[in-house]
């Protein structure tokens, strides 16, 4: 008996949910399939609630996952709403196969008794020859013990004692690593590096030419940099999760947690566009 009050009804269904917040994040279908590598049919049928060009559960699931990671949401709450909408039974306990890696496990080799009595025999004979070189080598030893050491006066007079007491010179100090990022971007180019932290966004890159540099989702702790001779037009899925360094200079907010921003830099100063 059903208690009519399943919390699939009360929310969008799993299509209509990605194609909302795709629509909100002003991407396209080709925009989000080249950042997924999900094909354009297969993310529109998703869209209309039919999985069954994703070839199966499982792969529902990834795209779906995919999907949901491209246009800004929640995978783990997305797939949560389309297990409950298609009643799919949730993953295997990861327990399973650590138990099956127990009980296959093979008994530990017993001891190799031949190969020990090998190696001891061995050791032995390398023993006898060691002793016999070290026993006829003791003249030569005897004679180099006669010889008297070099002093340690006779090399290094007065001067070479003066040498050893100066002071050497202070070391350079460190460059600041801020210095260093700045003075190593070229002055007369435009330089743009997106690094995601606490989270993932959907980025596009474009020069002065409109050539497309880069398009796809970076994870937390991703990068990417950008070089161009006067421009660099960036597109940020999530903005609120990019960190930019633009001609070396670190910026501190270039926009909210789902936000979708299209900037502009240029050489020089950071500046919008």
């Amino acid at each position: 008996m059903s208690n009519g009050n399943s919390p699939a009804k009360d929310r969008p269904s799993v299509g209509r949910t990605l194609q909302q917040a795709r629509i909100d994040a002003r991407l396209t279908v080709d925009e989000v399939s080249s950042a997924t590598r999900v094909r354009a049919p297969i993310i529109h049928a998703i869209e209309a609630d039919d999985f069954s060009r994703s070839g199966g559960d499982v792969y529902a699931r990834g795209h779906v996952r995919m999907v949901a990671r491209a246009v800004g949401l929640d995978p783990a709450e997305v797939i949560a709403l389309y297990a409950d909408q298609e009643g799919a039974a949730p993953p295997p306990s990861p327990a399973a196969p650590v138990f099956e890696a127990e009980r296959i496990r093979p008994e530990p080799r017993r001891p190799n008794w031949t190969a020990a009595m090998v190696a001891a025999i061995v050791a032995v004979i390398a023993f006898v020859g060691f002793s016999f070189l070290s026993g006829g080598g003791n003249s030569a030893g005897s004679v180099a013990q006669d010889s008297p050491a070099p002093s340690p006066t006779a090399e290094g007079g007065p001067e070479g004692a003066d040498k050893e007491s100066e002071p050497l010179p202070p070391a350079d100090p460190e460059p600041d690593p801020s210095d260093e990022a700045v003075a190593g971007v070229p002055a007369d180019k435009v330089t743009v590096m997106a690094t995601v932290e606490g989270g993932s966004s959907w980025i596009s890159a474009k020069d002065s030419s409109g050539r497309l540099l880069f398009e796809g989702v970076l994870s937390d702790g991703d990068s990417q940099t950008f070089v161009d001779d006067e421009q660099i037009d960036l597109v940020l899925g999530n903005a609120g999760a990019v960190q930019l360094h633009v001609n070396g200079k670190p910026l501190d907010s270039v926009g909210d947690p789902g936000q979708v921003q299209r900037l502009t830099y240029t050489k020089g100063d950071p500046e919008e566009g």
